[in-house]
């Protein structure tokens, strides 16, 4: 789950829209680029960018491919980028009946499956790092290695702000008619409910990231990082959130140091031996 305000939310695409309006291609709208599987009677789009080792994009709530665009050219330059629309967001389809992480994690192992990818790095940011844990739980050979930004294991005030509560609170009637806001409204107040046992099986080399000022807590992100075998931890100072536009530069140089090089685990007591 991401805790975000739809106020928020709702900034973010303007400003992705108008960096698509000025940067060619048309990322989220690129039929060169674009296509749509059929997974269970649901369309999910995706599109395909650069060449070399697979890496995935999965957006927060509220979000799309689009709302990437000013970080898919140089991601391109190193990978060839996997960039989804989860379902009920961007181009894909929105079917009726109750929307879940794990339907979007089967999403992305289908597409990943039809693309003949064996496995990928996965970059997920909010409700996009929920999805990457759950595909490293259910799916775990797909997963080479997972940046999760700003994921949550439970929609409550342990792992979230509590200051985000009366704001949501306040914004359900706004919603609530809008039969796609409001399940991605849900998504949100509803889910996850990811156990800590399913955390510790997972295998893939994972990072946990947030902003020193993120609407997770960051007791919640340690209390992941504690219990993921072998996981690295990241809080960004002065950030929010959004790590990734609060500082740009640094979250650029971190994805891909982890994504190219082994995780240092070493300890300080190891050091000293």
């Amino acid at each position: 789950m991401s805790f975000k305000t739809f106020i928020i939310i709702t900034l973010l695409s303007v400003g992705s829209l108008h960096a698509q309006q000025t940067t060619s291609p048309n990322y989220g709208d690129n039929p060169k680029a674009g296509s749509f599987y059929n997974h269970d009677g649901v369309k999910i789009y995706y599109e395909i960018y650069g060449q070399g080792k697979p890496m995935v994009l999965l957006h927060g709530n509220g979000g799309s491919i689009g709302s990437r665009a000013n970080l898919i050219p140089d991601f391109a330059a190193h990978y060839k980028v996997i960039a989804f629309d989860s379902r009920c967001h961007g181009k894909s389809d929105c079917p009726k009946g109750y929307l879940t992480y794990e339907q979007m994690a089967s999403d992305v192992n289908a597409v990943l499956n039809h693309l003949n990818i064996d496995s990928a790095y996965i970059w997920g940011h909010s409700d996009g790092g929920i999805v990457g844990l759950l595909m490293a739980i259910h799916y775990p050979k797909k997963v080479k290695k997972l940046l999760a930004s700003g994921p949550n294991l439970r929609p409550d005030t342990t792992a979230i702000d509590p200051a985000l509560v009366p704001i949501l609170d306040k914004m359900w009637p706004t919603v609530k008619n809008d039969s796609i806001r409001s399940k991605q409204f849900k998504l949100l107040v509803d889910q996850p409910n990811i156990k800590i046992p399913d955390l510790k099986k997972i295998k893939a080399d994972v990072m946990i990231m947030g902003g020193d000022r993120d609407a997770i807590r960051n007791e919640h992100l340690l209390e992941m990082h504690k219990n993921i075998p072998g996981s690295l931890l990241c809080i960004l100072p002065g950030t929010t959130h959004f790590v990734y536009s609060d500082r740009t530069k640094w979250f650029m140089e971190i994805l891909y140091d982890f994504f190219d090089t082994p995780p240092r685990r070493t300890t300080t007591a190891q050091l000293f031996k």
